[in-house]
């Protein structure tokens, strides 16, 4: 359904980014794949998908915090490629604590990496997207850029920033091709939501098992969401029939904001 089409997905040495990406390459797509990790298994991840679907996979270790070595990240894509249709802003990293709390440090990070980085995608991208009058920005948002939760004030603050970006590119770039939309998920088992729910245990001496059940409560179906399940959404806003969807936020939450 996408053969031809390039894509950048950032945060996709792992969890929801891998889903997205080889999903992505599944549908014809090259993808160059983003994050930090141990080298040869992301060379080893790297080459699978190239392999098994037929397609160019490329790799970028860049920071996306750092608006420099995204844009090189963006023109290594556009020059290995040739062109750049689709981008997917996923990286994200999570901290827990109170407001009166919260560190700094951790506070600059969490906005960075969730919401700096997509800005700095975004702007990197879109002149040439412009220049091609196509283009396909997806963010991963989650349901915290539309709902709080206590202890993740950073968290959701840049979430609610990535959610309001995600409306102002979609009109500014409206006319030129480009369409923009973000994937509000609900509670996905990656690496990173299985340390919270560790840290949670180990902080209340809960069993883990206890704790993923508390979770899920906020869902009106009891199931976690499947990274490969927010992966078919992305291939549905990269496909034919999404042209006119365009700055919405679009959650796949098992039912968490329909109360």
């Amino acid at each position: 359904m996408l053969k031809g089409k390039n894509a950048i997905v950032t945060g996709s040495t792992s969890g929801i980014g891998m889903a997205i990406a080889t999903m992505l390459a599944e549908n014809g797509c090259n993808v160059m794949i983003n994050g930090f990790g141990d080298k040869d298994q992301i060379e080893k991840e790297r080459k699978e998908l190239a392999d098994k679907y037929k397609v160019k996979v490329a790799y970028s270790a860049a920071d996306v915090t750092k608006s420099d070595e995204i844009e090189a990240m963006v023109k290594e894509a556009h020059k290995t490629f040739g062109s750049l249709e689709i981008l997917v802003n996923n990286a994200g990293i999570q901290f827990t604590a109170t407001v009166d709390k919260f560190p700094d440090d951790k506070w600059k990070a969490v906005l960075e990496t969730n919401l700096f980085a997509s800005f700095y995608a975004i702007k990197h991208a879109v002149p040439i997207m412009k220049a091609q009058k196509y283009g396909r920005i997806i963010n991963t948002i989650s349901v915290h850029g539309l709902v709080g939760s206590i202890e993740k004030s950073a968290y959701v603050a840049a979430k609610h920033g990535l959610s309001g970006l995600t409306k102002v590119v979609a009109l500014e770039t409206a006319e030129d091709g480009i369409t923009c939309n973000g994937i509000c998920p609900g509670w996905v088992l990656t690496p990173l939501v299985q340390k919270q729910i560790d840290d949670r245990a180990q902080k209340e001496g809960k069993d883990k098992d206890a704790v993923k059940k508390e979770l899920l409560e906020k869902h009106a179906i009891k199931e976690f969401v499947k990274p490969e399940e927010i992966a078919g959404m992305v291939v549905y806003l990269c496909g034919p029939y999404s042209n006119p969807i365009t700055g919405s936020t679009i959650t796949v939450d098992c039912g968490w904001t329909a109360e």
